[in-house]
């Protein structure tokens, strides 16, 4: 069984458009996608979901209102500004309704001596303002550190693990498919990524599934990593402008850095054809090969509207992308 990793140095550049077709030109393939911070590859390919399960990594503190007496500790400890206030919560400062000029920057609350709000408790009675019950957490903005758990006296905070995503595993025209979708600033895209090929191996050894076609993400952090790490080849698409040629150079140390084969492919070459060279030439020096180029083709976007795969279509480029597929050798 051969995995391929399709990736590019930068969004755009048509990575997911070249994974579908190969999807298509392969036999008996299992898809993956695994830009799960934002996946696309459905868009062409209309997955018929067949399962679904929830991605859970790291934790998340949630303060039980019940039991919080608003001493104000996880306040003092957050360093992610995490924690709401009462007031905030209640858009109090907010509303105009004391008179005072406030910011609403909670400066004072952070500021208190004894880190307790005894003094902000105060200044509310003072003003007719009942003090508020409860603290709470911001979601979107806890770390998990689990900082606010460790130092709360009433031990009034809950520390569950994380809702993080979904994956599912789903039926195409071109084969069995496993995507996922990575929540609202949710973390660990890596582990989930990681969770998305171990899946897609696991159906292609049932099924005796000769390749496995990765849509992999784009840059070179983590989740890339993920995607590459073991991958029988990578296909790095890249297009003739100055980031695409830098962020290619940086591609393909990820790869030599893993020990990985890559091939490269230039796609819309023939809008500069004098910078095309210029990457062809540096992918020579920097020991990959290249697989071919795809010229710039308009009835690429029509493709996608019809969600269809553009060797699906009669697109000048499909020429191109089956020469770059026979090249690759899979």
């Amino acid at each position: 069984m051969k995995e391929l990793v399709v990736i590019s140095g930068k969004g755009g550049t048509g990575k997911t458009s070249l994974a579908a077709s190969f999807a298509v030109l392969a036999d008996r393939p299992v898809i993956a996608d695994c830009d799960v911070d934002a996946a696309d590859l459905h868009l062409v390919l209309s997955p018929r979901i067949k399962e679904r399960h929830e991605f859970r990594s790291g934790h998340e503190a949630v303060i039980r209102q019940d039991d919080c007496t608003s001493c104000g500790t996880c306040l003092a400890h957050c360093r992610f500004g995490a924690v709401l206030t009462p007031a905030v919560q209640d858009e109090w400062l907010m509303s105009g309704g004391t008179g005072l000029n406030c910011s609403d920057c909670a400066y004072c609350e952070r500021s208190c001596g004894s880190r307790t709000n005894a003094i902000i408790g105060e200044m509310r009675t003072a003003l007719g303002e009942p003090r508020p019950a409860a603290f709470a957490v911001d979601p979107i903005a806890c770390e998990g550190c689990g900082v606010c758990v460790r130092f709360c006296p009433e031990q009034a905070i809950d520390f569950s693990e994380r809702l993080s995503g979904e994956w599912m595993v789903s039926e195409t025209r071109c084969g069995p498919m496993v995507h996922a979708r990575l929540g609202v600033a949710a973390e660990n895209s890596g582990k989930l990524v990681s969770l998305v090929r171990r899946e897609a191996r696991r159906i292609a050894e049932a099924g005796d599934h000769p390749l496995i076609i990765v849509d992999g993400p784009p840059g070179i952090g983590c989740p890339v990593i993920a995607s590459v790490t073991g991958a029988t080849l990578v296909l790095a698409v890249t297009e003739p402008t100055v980031s695409g040629e830098h962020d290619l150079e940086r591609v393909l140390s990820l790869t030599r850095h893993f020990n990985i084969p890559a091939v490269v492919c230039v796609n819309k070459w023939d809008l500069n054809a004098e910078m095309t060279e210029r990457i062809e030439d540096k992918t020579r020096k920097a020991g990959a090969r290249i697989a071919g180029r795809i010229r710039y083709d308009r009835a690429v976007t029509l493709a996608q509207i019809r969600e269809r795969a553009v060797v699906e279509t009669e697109a000048p480029c499909v020429e191109d992308i089956q020469h770059v597929w026979n090249e690759l050798g899979l």
